[in-house]
C-alpha cells in the first residue's frame, strides 16, 4: 500500500509501462503472452496482437480484462500489484485461472559480451533446468563445450557421455510465437584429438549386406587433428589408410531450444526444437533460426565435430571439444515451425521426421513457406524457383529421426524483389 502510494505520488507508476510477460494457467497448462501495458494513474491499458486489455490499478490491487476485437471479454483478472509484478486469479468462461505477470527487464543501451565458463553439462533438451545465463537480444556469448563423451579440451572427463550440452541460455524478451536467431561468429577446435565410429549404421545399408559385416579386430578409430595444416588423420592408421587425410571443418552437432510444454528429450534426439541435428553446414558464419517454446527460449549448444560426412553414417563424426561464440536476436511474432539456417550463400530449411520421405516433405514445405514469407511468392512462383534451383542434403540418418535439408542459393533469388 505505502509502496504504491509512493509510486503514484511521484509518478513512478508510469515507469511500469512497457512489455510484460503474462502467464495464464488453466487446468495446469500455462499460456504465455507478451503485452504492451500502459499505466496512466489508476488506468491500465494494453495490447497483444488483436487483443486489448483494460482495467484499473488501485490501492495495490489490479483488475483488468482481455477483450477480442469485437469488444467481447475473454478473461477477467484480479490480483495484487507490486512494482514489476502482478499475480492473482481470474475467470475464463466457466473456468478458473491463475496468473502472474512480470515486466521485462530494460535492455542495456549497448550490447554486452558475456564470457561464460560452464561447470555443469546437461544431457537433455528441457525446460526443467535453471538457466546458466540471462542475455538480451544483441548480446554475445563466448563459451565452449565438451565432446560427445564429456571430455574437455585438456582431456579431462567433465560429464557423462551422450552429447553433454552447455546451457541453457535465457534470452530476455523471447516468448512463444517468436523466433530465436543464433548467429555463430566463431566455431573453433580446442584440442588436437578426436574419436569416430568404425561401423556404418544399419539404417543406411541393405539388411543382408549389414548382416555380413564383421567387427575388425584392433581397429583404432582415434584421430589426430593438425589444426595448423587443417587436416585430420587416424592416429594409428592401417596400411591402406596411412595416407588418408580429411580436411578439418569445425561444426556443431547440437543446437536447440527447450521443446514445447513439459517435454524433455535426450541430447541425442532432434526435432522441431533443433537438437542433435548433425548438419555439417552448421559452421562458423552460420545463422540458425529456432522456434521459441518457452519464455527465454532456453538455448543449448554442444556436440562439436572436427569433420563429418553427410548423414553421420557411423553414429559419430570426428568427436571433439569446441570453442564457440554466438550473438542472439529475437524475431517477435514471427514463428517458425522447424529449424532454418542461413549463410552467405544459401537459405537452408530443415525437415526432421521418422522417415526419409517424410523428412523430405517437411524440408520442402519449410523452404516453400520461407520463400512465401520472405519474397511473397505465390504457389506457381515457388514451384518454378524450387523446381529449377533447390538442392537436398541428407544431414542425419543415425539418430531417432531423419534430418533432410532443402537449400537454395541466394544468388538465384537475388533478382527477385522482396
Amino acid at each position: 500500500m505505502r509502496t504504491l502510494t509512493f509510486l503514484l505520488a511521484t509518478g513512478l507508476v508510469y515507469a511500469q509501462s512497457g512489455d510484460w510477460l503474462l502467464t495464464t494457467t488453466e487446468f495446469g497448462a500455462p499460456q504465455y503472452q507478451r503485452i504492451d501495458f500502459k499505466f496512466d494513474g489508476e488506468k491500465i491499458t494494453g495490447r497483444a496482437g488483436n487483443l486489448t486489455y483494460e482495467g484499473t490499478l488501485r490501492d495495490g490491487r489490479v483488475a483488468f480484462e482481455s477483450k477480442r476485437a469485437d469488444g467481447s471479454t475473454i478473461t477477467k483478472y484480479s490480483g495484487t500489484f507490486t512494482p514489476g509484478e502482478m499475480q492473482g486469479q481470474g475467470t475464463r468462461t466457466d473456468s478458473a485461472v491463475t496468473f502472474t505477470a512480470r515486466r521485462f527487464k530494460d535492455k542495456p543501451a549497448t550490447p554486452q559480451t558475456h564470457p561464460f565458463t560452464p561447470t555443469v553439462f546437461h544431457n537433455y533438451f528441457t525446460s526443467t533446468v535453471p538457466p546458466v545465463l540471462a542475455i538480451f537480444p544483441g548480446d554475445t556469448v563466448e563459451s565452449w563445450s565438451v565432446d560427445a563423451g564429456g571430455v574437455d579440451a585438456q582431456g579431462k572427463r567433465r560429464s557423462p557421455g551422450g552429447n553433454p550440452l552447455t546451457g541453457p541460455f535465457y534470452i530476455e524478451g523471447a516468448v512463444p510465437g517468436d523466433t530465436l536467431v543464433v548467429h555463430f561468429t566463431r566455431i573453433r577446435l580446442s584440442r588436437d584429438s578426436a574419436q569416430s565410429g568404425n561401423f556404418v549404421t544399419p539404417s543406411a545399408l541393405n539388411p543382408r549386406y549389414f548382416a555380413q559385416q564383421q567387427p575388425v579386430p584392433n581397429f583404432d578409430s582415434n584421430w589426430t587433428l593438425d589444426r595448423q595444416a587443417g587436416f585430420a588423420q587416424l592416429s594409428k592408421p592401417t596400411d591402406k589408410l596411412k595416407n588418408y587425410r580429411v580436411p578439418l571443418k569445425a561444426m556443431l552437432g547440437c543446437v536447440g531450444v527447450a521443446p514445447p510444454q513439459t517435454q524433455s528429450y535426450r541430447s541425442g534426439y532432434l526435432g522441431t526444437y533443433g537438437g542433435n541435428m548433425d548438419y555439417n553446414q552448421l559452421v562458423e558464419g552460420t545463422t540458425v533460426y529456432l522456434p521459441v517454446n518457452h519464455p527465454g527460449a532456453l538455448l543449448f549448444v554442444g556436440d562439436g565435430h572436427a569433420a563429418q560426412g553427410d548423414g553421420e553414417l557411423t553414429g559419430d563424426a570426428l568427436e571433439t571439444s569446441m570453442e564457440w561464440t554466438f550473438t542472439v536476436d529475437v524475431l517477435r511474432n514471427r514463428p517458425v515451425f522447424s529449424p532454418r539456417l542461413e549463410n552467405s550463400e544459401y537459405f537452408m530449411a530443415s525437415g526432421i521426421s521418422n522417415s526419409l520421405p517424410e523428412a523430405l516433405q517437411s524440408a520442402t514445405t519449410n523452404l516453400s513457406t520461407w520463400l512465401q514469407e520472405e519474397y511473397k511468392l505465390n504457389p506457381a512462383e515457388i514451384a518454378v524457383v524450387l523446381g529449377t534451383g533447390m538442392r537436398y542434403e541428407i544431414a542425419e540418418v543415425v539418430d531417432p529421426q531423419v534430418h533432410i535439408v532443402a537449400k537454395i542459393a541466394k544468388s538465384l533469388l537475388a533478382p527477385i524483389p522482396k
